[in-house]
């Protein structure tokens, strides 16, 4: 069964209100579609990060996000995962400003992660971003996690 990390982009999409926006919209519904399949095809991992920026916000919007998670099993964020972002940052993988960005890809790679979900396409899920990150986790001898959209996962899921 595949390891699928689950970014805070996703529970956001899936917790939001609907959009008026058509793409954001579709976005929303591929989310809720893959939902459910989370918990039945794959294993589904989180973080503490994934809860703490899943809890800030509206306070009603908050907790939908943080119980639409509570299912999923948490990954322990320890010195080698902060290691691996370091690198990640230093190699240009993501920019420094974003350092939640790159501590997401190093729980998952360290934690042995077949699959990041993310929204996120400005600054993990994009081709560029991919290859320079794939590059510098493999270098640091981890696996590294495919990135890719709910979207993504749900055609390969075909």
């Amino acid at each position: 069964m595949k390891r699928v990390y689950i970014e805070t982009t996703v529970v956001s999409y899936l917790t939001a209100n609907p959009a008026r926006d058509v793409i954001v919209a579709g976005h929303q519904e591929a989310t809720r579609e893959l939902w459910p399949r989370l918990a039945a095809g794959y294993e589904g991992y989180v973080s503490a990060l994934v809860y703490q920026e899943a809890g800030k916000g509206d306070p009603e919007k908050a907790g939908l996000r943080v119980e639409a998670i509570r299912s999923f099993r948490m990954l322990d964020i320890d010195a080698e995962c902060r290691t691996l972002a370091e690198k990640i940052i230093a190699g240009k993988g993501i920019p420094g400003e974003y350092p939640e960005d790159a501590l997401h890809i190093a729980v998952a790679a360290v934690n042995g992660m077949d699959v990041v979900i993310t929204w996120n396409f400005a600054h993990l899920n994009n081709p560029l971003t991919r290859m320079v990150v794939r590059r510098i986790v493999e270098s640091a001898g981890y696996g590294c996690p495919e990135l890719c959209s709910p979207e993504e996962l749900l055609e390969a899921d075909k």
